[in-house]
């Protein structure tokens, strides 16, 4: 949506025609929303830059088939190594020896995506934030093999998308997860230690530290099965890391189901 509705060609690829269906309506009615706020006063002028935007997407189900015109490519499937290392593998067969690849991943290494390609030099991080059309943010990561050119590409992509990007080396979960991620975590040690409630952890940390969610409101909202299963990958890594240790409530929580707003409760319950 965001590289569309900045003038970039976008190639929107899933793997079914359904599930690229329900993409393209969810782009049409985030847009809707961004006009009622940016064309407020010019209906003509906002319905003419969905219009606009929706002509730069199309979408396919074979990526291999329309990477060869791509100048970039950004990968945002499932944050499994293996799943991204094969697809990976496949497009840097078919892909102009010019295209970067760039990774969405929050947590796992693009050290280890860009060995799975010939091109180390034109591979890099680009961390967006959820929801994207809202959030300023994307962390652009380069790694030891990064080319100053493709880091300086990846920059000015961010800047031209209407973003505010930062730079970090590759490093478990770059600068945001990497501080979030074992601030959640205390606080859920925190409440099992007993010493404060889970509604006054909440309470303190957006009034005391002007946070807009508290860290239980929080882990509910990413998924405690994301925050578990980036937590255990970082543990595999660095297992003597207090920051990192698993908590025992945070795992009875997954294996139970109760994987926060998506499943209807979490930390807490959600109607």
């Amino acid at each position: 949506q965001v590289a569309a509705a900045s003038g970039h060609t976008v190639v929107l690829v899933d793997q079914s025609d359904e599930i690229l269906k329900k993409s393209t309506k969810g782009i049409e009615e985030s847009l809707k929303r961004v006009i009622k706020k940016k064309f407020a006063d010019k209906p003509e002028a906002g319905a003419e830059f969905v219009k606009k935007t929706l002509k730069n997407l199309t979408t396919s189900t074979d990526a291999a088939s329309v990477v060869h015109s791509t100048d970039l490519v950004i990968e945002a499937i499932v944050e499994n190594l293996e799943v991204k290392n094969k697809l990976f593998k496949t497009l840097d067969k078919f892909a102009p020896e010019h295209t970067i690849f760039a990774s969405n991943t929050s947590s796992l290494q693009i050290t280890k995506m860009a060995n799975a390609t010939t091109r180390q030099d034109r591979f890099g991080g680009l961390h967006f934030f959820n929801p994207v059309p809202m959030m300023k943010l994307v962390e652009v990561i380069k790694t030891p093999m990064t080319s100053q050119k493709t880091f300086e590409s990846l920059v000015d992509f961010s800047k031209a998308v209407g973003k505010s990007p930062v730079s970090c080396k590759d490093t478990p979960g770059f600068i945001v997860n990497r501080l979030l991620v074992p601030y959640m975590m205390e606080a859920v040690r925190l409440f099992e230690r007993g010493d404060a409630s889970k509604e006054d952890i909440d309470v303190a940390m957006k009034l005391g530290a002007g946070y807009p969610m508290g860290p239980f409101e929080l882990l509910d909202y990413v998924g405690l099965d994301t925050s578990k299963y980036i937590i255990d990958g970082w543990h595999s890594l660095e297992p003597n890391n207090p920051l990192f240790a698993p908590s025992p409530l945070l795992n009875k929580l997954v294996e139970e189901k109760k994987l926060g707003k998506k499943t209807g409760e979490g930390f807490y319950k959600y109607k």
